[in-house]
């Protein structure tokens, strides 16, 4: 007997799974694993606790023909109308940390990682971030942080 193979269709970007433990909905499986770990190690930081406006929004005052968003061909005045500021929301943020846990990312997040790098390298000193990619880099993560944190208590009683 011949089997067909199914050839499945392309469906986009790559989507997490969404997942839930002590109450906390987690955009990723990834991210429950980081909040597992910091807590196991006693390391306080707040999930999705702030977002940071990396471009303020703007009165776009021209005109723009572009396409309209809904997909239909027709070549339409877009301009004349408020952007909307870039935002970004970090996954986990500690006094002296910032954890984005990124597994694959999206075509977009590669330019919003750079202009947030800018934003904390101008009003975040100081301010270390991790980006760990899978469950071994989170380990890895809570590692550094604990050396870190070792290395100023030792400053501190000197």
């Amino acid at each position: 007997m011949i089997r067909k193979r199914r050839r499945s269709k392309k469906r986009g970007p790559v989507r997490a799974k969404r997942v839930t433990h002590d109450g906390i909905k987690f955009a990723s499986g990834l991210e429950k694993h980081m909040y597992m770990a910091l807590k196991k190690a006693r390391i306080k930081a707040a999930y999705e606790g702030e977002t940071f406006v990396l471009i303020d929004g703007f009165m776009f005052e021209s005109s723009s023909y572009e396409r309209q968003a809904n997909g239909k061909r027709d070549m339409v005045d877009r301009g004349n109308k408020k952007i909307l500021p870039i935002k970004y929301t970090p996954d986990f943020i500690g006094d002296d940390f910032i954890i984005e846990c990124k597994g694959r990312a999206n075509e977009s997040f590669p330019m919003r990682w750079k202009l947030f790098k800018r934003y904390v390298n101008e009003h975040l000193k100081g301010v270390t971030l991790y980006k760990p990619q899978n469950q071994k880099e989170c380990e890895v993560v809570i590692n550094l942080i604990k050396e870190k944190r070792k290395c100023k208590t030792k400053q501190v009683g000197n």
